[in-house]
């Protein structure tokens, strides 16, 4: 198997490198061709070859101007790129975790309410619409009590995803994205505090306040990271942001079956 493929490959590459060997003997023969028409026109050689040199004089330049448009091109590919595989790990959190993670975090905010109406996102959104709602996060106080969280179900639904989790933060494209990836830390340091105790009933009014500490941290990044999400799905993914609508973890009223 080993054998036919590199049969291949060297098929590949001769047959690669023999293009290459024509391409390069045409372009020469073009400069050929077009110098002697303009010397039958012309009939002489020394204006044309004046002109050749300064044509010679003005390839560095040219060669660097393409270069750096190129270059810009490349760069502007491969940023576009990285953008797309970071999103495609950020959807991939949030429809294995995220999501249900806010909802955990929403049921036990006393205050949830007051921008419970800001997050029930409308197809007809515009930029401004999701720019209004980031700054409403960022002035809104996440006062997630511990007590009213289902502790016990929310470590087993961290534990069962621990793994799935792992997988994503060592996706090298996480460094594209330092708030997400500080959200990622919050998740997995949550499900370690909630992992190392045994018991998660009776716990002392100081250690829930440690746990509100947590998992207030994780709830403000979760939201906000998600508000960005919701946007770049509206701008490039309609279809995908249709169902985010329909299953949005802040509406009450939601369902993915369309009415």
């Amino acid at each position: 198997m080993n054998k036919q493929r590199s049969k291949i490959n060297r098929k590949m590459h001769m047959k690669n490198h023999k293009l290459y060997r024509v391409f390069i003997f045409t372009l020469i023969s073009s400069s050929v061709l077009l110098y002697s028409v303009e010397y039958l026109m012309l009939g002489d050689s020394g204006t044309i070859f004046m002109a050749f040199l300064s044509s010679l004089a003005f390839l560095p330049i040219n060669v660097l101007l393409v270069s750096m448009i190129v270059h810009q091109l490349l760069n502007d590919m491969e940023k576009k790129n990285r953008i797309e595989k970071l999103n495609m790990v950020i959807g991939t959190f949030f429809s294995q975790t995220g999501t249900r993670l806010l909802g955990f975090f929403s049921e036990a905010d006393p205050r949830i309410e007051e921008i419970r109406k800001y997050l029930i996102l409308k197809k007809d959104w515009s930029e401004k619409d999701f720019a209004d709602v980031s700054r409403r996060l960022k002035k809104y106080d996440y006062a997630v009590r511990a007590d009213s969280l289902d502790l016990p179900n929310l470590r087993d639904f961290l534990e069962q995803r621990n793994d799935s989790l792992l997988r994503l933060l060592e996706n090298p494209v996480m460094l594209e994205h330092e708030t997400f990836t500080e959200l990622m830390m919050a998740v997995f340091h949550l499900n370690e505090e909630l992992l190392n105790r045994k018991e998660l009933k009776g716990l002392p009014v100081s250690d829930l306040e440690h746990l509100e500490g947590d998992v207030k941290r994780a709830y403000r990044l979760l939201v906000y990271e998600w508000v960005a999400y919701m946007e770049y799905l509206k701008t490039n993914y309609p279809y995908l942001f249709s169902l985010s609508m329909r299953t949005n973890p802040f509406d009450r009223e939601a369902s993915a079956v369309v009415k």
